[in-house]
């Protein structure tokens, strides 16, 4: 009796975990998830929803020297692919329930990430931006200067960020 009751657990088990295998793996087939391991830009326009933002990009003059993942993951590669999962994991959840804002935003996570890609590609720039008298007269004393409160849509459309919104979302 005890071993049928044991049998029994195995099967269910063995169900259980075949269908979450076979789940995952339609899933990352279908969603192209082998294309998120590399730096293609193309792999960010796999979700409608980036489109905007890949067609931007391609117009833009960060096109000759920057990737997606140039700007918008950290440096090293267990930093990178936890990021790069991370954002898959979020934009599949608001994808899947149809509740990504729009237009599109960054999270402050990705906020601090892409501001340290600006800062390390322009680093002259932006130390002779911020070096008084001549730093951004806008910024209130005591606020940390950030490229993308003035500089929201570098690298994507004209447009494709919303100057108060990304004011908002770095005050928070």
């Amino acid at each position: 009796m005890f071993s049928a009751t044991r049998t029994v657990l195995f099967v269910v088990l063995g169900i259980a975990l075949g269908v979450a295998v076979g789940l995952g793996g339609f899933t990352f087939v279908y969603a192209k998830g082998a294309s998120y391991l590399q730096d293609d830009p193309a792999a960010c326009a796999n979700c409608h929803i980036m489109t905007e933002q890949y067609d931007g990009w391609r117009k833009s003059s960060h096109h000759a020297v920057a990737t997606c993942n140039d700007c918008h993951t950290p440096p090293g590669l267990i930093p990178k692919y936890a990021t790069k999962a991370s954002n898959g994991f979020w934009h599949s959840y608001y994808f899947t329930t149809g509740t990504f804002p729009d237009p599109i935003r960054l999270r402050p996570g990705n906020r601090q990430v892409t501001e340290r890609a600006c800062r390390k590609c322009h680093g002259s720039i932006v130390e002779a931006i911020e070096t008084p008298p001549a730093g951004h007269a806008q910024v209130a004393p005591g606020e940390a200067l950030q490229c993308l409160t003035c500089h929201n849509s570098v690298g994507h459309l004209e447009g494709s960020g919303n100057p108060a919104l990304i004011r908002q979302e770095i005050s928070r």
